[in-house]
């Protein structure tokens, strides 16, 4: 795949992002993955919960700042500490940069990046209402880190890394920022049988989280290409529950499933 094919996949997952940032979440309406805006989706706090996060953290966020998204809860896995350097691969609203930043306190920093503008100043305007003053939010492209060498302790990202053309350099990027023995805590889908050919052409899927997911065997490879050790890759069954509800009229909890992604530079 060229760079014209990958800027053509970046800006179709970018228009969708950009109108889930501007939807107006005050309401129960909310974008999960395809299934968009129906009079029998659940709210935003009920899927959260069903993706493993507390109702403290729910309450404890911005209002705004959870869009519904994602596909685990990378923050509970991280066992972040104060003081550390986090950054969050595709920030959207915030919320798991606020929760990030919450656990690493006063003397920490979380740094979240999304590539929608949108994205960018919704996070920014929240921070900015509720006081967070450990966290700051930059524009830029997981594939290419608006961050310096060696200077994060840890990175997490939520259901963000299969929307990317090219996986390898988010990998090769992670391994870049963080320091040595810094750590990698992130919830992703991963496939477990091969999508059916509709599928994978979909874009609309792809920008929804489903389509561009790789095996766990492929995810093990670019980590081990990238440098990183003390790989583990743990699907989650349990995710068939929601994943169920992604596309209407396919099994798809047959064919990915969301999983634990740990590893160490």
């Amino acid at each position: 795949m060229n760079e014209v094919e990958n800027d053509e996949i970046r800006q179709h997952v970018r228009n969708r992002y950009k109108k889930i940032a501007l939807q107006d979440t005050s309401s129960d309406s909310c974008c999960e993955p395809v299934i968009c805006c129906k009079e029998s989706s659940p709210s935003v706090d009920q899927m959260s919960s069903k993706l493993g996060y507390s109702e403290e953290e729910l309450t404890v966020v911005p209002v705004g700042a959870n869009l519904g998204l994602g596909c685990g809860n990378p923050q509970a896995i991280a066992s972040l500490q104060r003081g550390e350097v986090v950054v969050d691969l595709g920030s959207g609203g915030g919320f798991d940069s606020f929760l990030a930043s919450r656990q690493v306190g006063e003397t920490g920093k979380v740094i979240g990046v999304d590539m929608t503008p949108e994205m960018i100043s919704k996070a920014r305007g929240n921070a900015l209402k509720s006081g967070y003053q450990n966290t700051e939010f930059r524009l830029g492209e997981i594939e290419h880190l608006p961050i310096a060498d060696q200077s994060v302790h840890v990175i997490i990202s939520n259901c963000v890394i299969n929307l990317s053309p090219d996986k390898q350099q988010v990998f090769n990027e992670a391994y870049r920022i963080l320091k040595v023995g810094g750590r990698l805590a992130i919830s992703d889908v991963v496939t477990t049988a091969v999508l059916p050919e509709l599928i994978k052409q979909d874009m609309d899927a792809l920008a929804s989280c489903v389509s561009g997911a790789s095996s766990i065997g492929e995810i093990e490879q670019m980590l081990i290409n990238s440098g990183f050790k003390d790989i583990a890759i743990e699907p989650k069954d349990e995710s068939r529950v929601f994943i169920k509800d992604w596309v209407e009229g396919v099994n798809i909890e047959d064919y990915i499933v969301s999983s634990v992604i740990k590893a160490v530079k």
